[in-house]
């Protein structure tokens, strides 16, 4: 499994080399963040997870944040945060809204945002102001749960993904080693 990441991952020299790495030597050239293994990566599926929640660009900044404090590996942090994209976040968003709505004991549906219409960009931007501070705290608080939800279980199905993997791998190890032998 490491070696399949490995290849799309970027070489540790080539970053080192990097000058416009070198003003943060210290901090984003830690082996850590670089290293392949069980607990790196589920750490950096976790934090990409969670991170790939936060709303606008800041994503990736979020989960290079959380790799550097939490010495997950970087890429790959980086890289979990791209489940959220143009064609999922809506949906996704919606179920935030709901699990928010769940928790808060709200009642009521998801509303959708209103349309430009005629009545010209200041409008409609007013309107469109006002439906989001109506969605504000059912979906603030859904994002946070979601967020934490999704970082949960793929914390955890990492792991398992690669306690199977290792598993197979000893198999297969110990199957060749005695057959070898006869």
């Amino acid at each position: 499994m490491r070696k399949h990441l490995r290849k799309y991952l970027p070489d540790h020299t080539a970053i080192h080399q990097n000058r416009w790495m070198a003003p943060f030597a210290g901090t984003l050239l830690h082996p850590r963040l670089w290293h392949l293994n069980r607990h790196s990566a589920a750490g950096a599926v976790a934090a990409g997870l969670f991170c790939g929640l936060i709303p606008g660009p800041l994503q990736m900044l979020g989960a290079a944040i959380c790799a550097v404090l939490f010495r997950v590996n970087l890429p790959l942090a980086m890289f979990t945060t791209l489940y959220t994209n143009p064609l999922t976040v809506v949906p996704i968003y919606i179920v935030a809204f709901a699990l928010g709505k769940f928790v808060l004991g709200g009642g009521g549906k998801f509303v959708a945002p209103p349309e430009y219409g005629d009545a010209g960009p200041l409008a409609w931007l007013e309107r469109i102001i006002e439906w989001m501070a109506h969605l504000g705290e059912p979906l603030a608080v859904g994002l946070v749960l979601l967020a934490t939800l999704l970082a949960l279980a793929g914390y955890a199905t990492m792991r398992m993904a690669y306690r199977i993997y290792l598993i197979r791998a000893w198999r297969s190890r110990a199957k060749r080693r005695s057959s070898s032998r006869i």
